[in-house]
């Protein structure tokens, strides 16, 4: 019975993944721009930022397929563990890995969780702003697990990913989206250097990914 269900929550998820993919691609006319690394067999921690729930649809539609079904997405479990349905939908549906937000309330690490999933060989799609920016801020202050993963796991390339117009195409609260040109732009690798600091790590990190954004910058600074 089990060896069943394994079969048929696989086949679920990609042909959820490969349904996705498309009409992410048909909606946003989504296209990747390769502009610090390639598409790669190596396993990789996607850093994004983070504005809307399609976020992670995008950015994995963007993958070539085989990439794309073994790369999973971290998502609050606050908010997709609140019902048996949710739940269904992003663990297996879309192979979400849930983590506990809340230091106080939670009782299993989250790191523990994705370390997990990285030694099962699959590869993260992360937000280190830790929940969607609703403010006029590109990017929110870096929580500390991405620094976390990267000195547990140094083998495993952290790519940047910026993510253009997703929180216009499906806004907070809306279900229906809106057809509007999007693009994700991979940057190159980083890693921590040696005795490098958390926060000055993280500061770094954020320095990378804003410096994908296509957009111009409101401060005049290019």
């Amino acid at each position: 019975m089990r060896e069943i269900r394994t079969l048929a929550c696989t086949a679920l998820r990609t042909a959820t993944s490969a349904t996705l993919a498309a009409f992410a691609r048909a909606i946003t006319g989504v296209r990747p721009i390769w502009a610090g690394t390639g598409p790669s067999d190596r396993q990789r921690i996607y850093f994004a930022n983070h504005a809307s729930h399609g976020d992670f649809i995008l950015l994995s539609a963007c993958l070539p397929p085989r990439e794309r079904m073994r790369t999973r997405a971290v998502a609050g479990a606050d908010y997709w563990g609140k019902s048996k349905l949710r739940r269904f939908i992003a663990e297996d549906m879309l192979s979400s890995v849930l983590v506990e937000r809340n230091w106080v309330e939670r009782t299993v690490d989250p790191l523990a969780v994705m370390l997990k999933t990285l030694d099962q060989g699959d590869s993260l799609i992360f937000f280190p702003e830790g929940t969607r920016n609703m403010t006029e801020e590109p990017l929110l202050r870096f929580r500390s697990g991405l620094y976390n993963l990267a000195v547990t796991r140094p083998d495993v390339e952290l790519v940047p990913c910026w993510i253009e117009n997703m929180s216009r195409v499906l806004p907070k609260g809306e279900f229906l989206p809106v057809p509007l040109l999007c693009r994700v732009v991979f940057g190159a690798p980083i890693a921590p250097t040696q005795d490098e600091e958390r926060r000055a790590f993280l500061d770094r990190a954020r320095d990378a990914l804003l410096a994908l954004d296509p957009r111009p910058r409101r401060d005049g600074k290019p």
